[in-house]
């Protein structure tokens, strides 16, 4: 995904629930769902290791960030979600839509997104953390 598809995608995303995540003091949580192409699934958890995550927790708000891999459904009738999850923890949705916008993170992203099956179809849901 070209960077201003994806920024606009972000700002979307979150411009609703900024004031709400900011008002109500909660952080938030973004979750992001990555179709990992096989071939390249250690490249991402390099990747991760040594760009993504050293960046983002320097950021202003930063709370936390984790890559989650699928294990399986441990009941009910679930479909599988995508192989990697990305969480992303920010005091507020402002300060996460800060960090997006920083030159860094137009940087660091695409050393996770250049591993995906297809990077233009990304799905993340944004929470307020209750």
């Amino acid at each position: 995904m070209n960077r201003r598809k994806y920024l606009q995608a972000m700002a979307a995303l979150g411009a609703s629930s900024a004031v709400t995540s900011a008002a109500a003091g909660s952080a938030i949580q973004l979750h992001v769902e990555m179709e990992v192409d096989p071939a390249r699934e250690k490249e991402l958890l390099a990747n991760y290791r040594q760009t993504f995550r050293p960046a983002i927790t320097k950021q202003p708000g930063f709370v936390d960030v984790k890559l989650l891999k699928f294990r399986s459904v441990a009941s009910g009738g679930v479909k599988a979600p995508a192989l990697y999850r990305l969480l992303i923890s920010f005091q507020t949705e402002e300060q996460r839509l800060q960090w997006v916008a920083t030159d860094l993170h137009q940087k660091v992203w695409p050393t996770l997104s250049k591993t995906l099956k297809n990077p233009d179809a990304v799905a993340a849901i944004l929470y307020d953390v209750a």
